[in-house]
């Protein structure tokens, strides 16, 4: 299976906030959105970071608690790993396992098609192995 199918699966909605954002106002959509993550595009819609639970996590425990003062900008992750839609769900998963991170935006042409979790794929994984017993216990069966 592939990014492409997980996403005509789950949709290919992106939760987006501007580099110019306040923290808060990102805490505030992830929170009203019930996602982990939100996506920092760029003009063309080509993700240039992404902010998370993570990164809130870690601007508290070292003492950043003005979140209505900081722009979205300072604190999120720029490193930012993208899978393309004929990427293989276990590829991704390597990806993420190997990076630590868990959302993967799926870029084509530099455009933002997509995001997927590790959740998503883990979900993915799952319901194939149940499959696979599934066809051997018939196989045995038979």
């Amino acid at each position: 299976m592939t990014l492409k199918e997980v996403l005509a699966a789950k949709g290919r909605r992106v939760i987006t906030v501007s580099a110019r954002s306040s923290v808060a106002d990102a805490i505030r959509t992830m929170h009203a959105e019930q996602v982990g993550s939100v996506v920092v595009p760029d003009s063309g819609a080509c993700p240039v970071g992404i902010f998370t639970e993570r990164d809130v996590l870690r601007m508290y425990a070292e003492g950043d608690r003005d979140f209505d003062a900081l722009p979205v900008e300072s604190r999120m992750t720029c490193s930012v790993m993208s899978g393309r839609l004929s990427m293989p769900v276990d590829e991704a998963l390597g990806l993420m396992t190997q990076g630590r991170f868990r959302h993967l935006p799926v870029v084509e042409d530099e455009k933002l098609l997509g995001l997927v979790s590790i959740g998503d794929l883990v979900k993915i994984k799952l319901a194939e192995t149940a499959e696979e017993a599934q066809a051997l216990r018939a196989y045995i069966a038979s």
